[in-house]
């Protein structure tokens, strides 16, 4: 998500709804008797339910914008979640009660998403102070620190003995895992004030990795040496679409999502500012479809559910086997969050969502996990994006969340660090979810 534009969209109703109604009166009444129990601790509709919260933050030593967008990182087998925070830190958190094991500070804010390496446990992740860093899981010491000299957000990748990552100065470096030392380094010079706030990271697809850059250009590099292996402009092919009229935010700031068709065909997805979302051959960087209509993407998520029999508990009874599924997800704050048909482009469906921008979608226990950046964190549904669950800490999630199982973490806004726990969703049936809008808009009124 970014902070550079915030634009309003229109919610459906219902949407609005099930955004107000985040407590039964039940709820509301018990949050009277109980002021230290907030009234998201329990579901009206039990999808999502609170397993852990924490203060992270130290609000006096928060530097930038008042959000928080590192994405937590998370160990399963040892049971920890790694995590950064704009008060300049990487917190190692047990992820039974978020409880801290340890914290490192460096010199600017931590908005990255770590790199947790299990083999030789230790966690890579950047910091606005330009710098890569890489520590010891147990522990949190220091192992090596790299300096870029720029800003560092994007995930790092990890290809044989080498860390790969991006920085916002759009440079690529690739380096020594055990030692810091450099491998190799590629530079675009940066489109200055033709483009947002925001870059892409790199993606690994066998012996390449994939990057965009703010030009507007998507790369693929050996990851081996570093030489480049293909480059597609694709700002000039949104300018050539136009008759040649030159648009502004070309720039290519999603991560590249690799997917491999049932033909075999390897697609690379990356989506433009105001250029739209493209589908090129990974191969090569040929063209396959371009959505010129989804503008503002700020990320892209592959969503997928093998053919399976139906959910006895829902209304698929009696349908047979359900056919596999494949969507891209797509996050805007301008065009909501859509569902496309990858081998076409066309779109699916599409959900507007509140003032402010979304998340990255995230597959969990059959559901999408989505952050708001002012109105808290839901659960939707992959089929159509209609709201599940929703829960908030008063200041929404401007960062990704990360899921493992049927369990996901967050950081909110404020500071607040928080586990869920998602049940697998079940269909309701026509009688039963004219009653729970029924309930829903009820609600809403009541709290005007």
């Amino acid at each position: 998500m970014r902070s550079a534009r915030r634009v309003t969209g229109a919610m459906a109703p219902l949407a609005l709804a099930a955004l107000a109604a985040l407590a039964s009166c039940a709820d509301i009444e018990a949050d009277a008797v109980r002021p230290e129990v907030p009234m998201w601790v329990s579901r009206p509709s039990g999808a999502m339910s609170v397993e852990a919260r924490r203060p992270l933050t130290a609000p006096e030593r928060a530097s930038g914008e008042e959000y928080e967008r590192g994405r937590p990182e998370i160990d399963p087998e040892h049971g920890r979640v790694f995590v950064g925070s704009s008060d300049r830190g990487l917190y190692a958190l047990r992820a039974s009660n978020l409880s801290t094991i340890w914290r490192f500070e460096t010199v600017g804010a931590v908005q990255s998403e770590p790199l947790y390496d299990g083999e030789l446990d230790y966690v890579y992740f950047g910091s606005h102070d330009g710098a890569l860093y890489c520590v010891r899981a147990a522990d949190g010491h220091l192992v090596f620190r790299f300096n870029s000299g720029a800003e560092i957000a994007r995930k790092p990748v990890r290809d044989g003995e080498r860390v790969i990552f991006a920085n916002a100065a759009d440079q690529l470096f690739a380096i020594n895992r055990r030692t810091g030392k450099l491998d190799w380094h590629q530079h675009r010079t940066p489109a200055l004030n033709m483009e947002i706030a925001g870059y892409a990271g790199p993606t690994l697809d066998q012996d390449t990795v994939l990057i965009a850059y703010s030009d507007g250009t998507l790369h693929a590099y050996q990851t081996k040496g570093g030489d480049e292996k293909w480059m597609v402009d694709l700002a000039a092919e949104a300018e050539r679409a136009v008759g040649g009229e030159q648009e502004r935010y070309l720039d290519v700031d999603t991560t590249p999502v690799l997917d491999v068709q049932a033909s075999g065909t390897r697609v690379v997805y990356v989506a433009s500012y105001t250029g739209g979302v493209f589908a090129r051959d990974a191969s090569n960087g040929t063209a396959m479809w371009r959505n010129e209509k989804l503008v503002g993407v700020t990320d892209l998520v592959l969503w997928e559910e093998r053919e399976h029999p139906p959910n006895p508990d829902s209304n698929q009874r009696g349908t047979g086997i359900i056919p596999a599924r494949k969507y891209l997800l797509a996050s805007s704050a301008t065009s909501g969050l859509t569902a496309i048909d990858p081998l076409t482009g066309k779109k699916v469906w599409q959900v507007a969502v509140p003032e402010g921008g979304v998340t990255a979608a995230v597959p969990v226990a059959g559901a999408l996990l989505v952050g708001t950046s002012r109105y808290g964190l839901f659960a939707l549904s992959p089929l159509n994006g209609k709201i599940m669950d929703g829960l908030d800490v008063g200041t929404g999630f401007s960062a990704t969340p990360a899921v493992y199982g049927h369990k996901g973490f967050a950081l909110s806004n404020g500071g607040t660090m928080i586990a869920v726990k998602v049940r697998p969703p079940v269909v309701r049936t026509g009688a039963e979810a004219e009653e729970e809008e029924r309930r829903m808009r009820e609600e809403l009124e009541r709290r005007r």
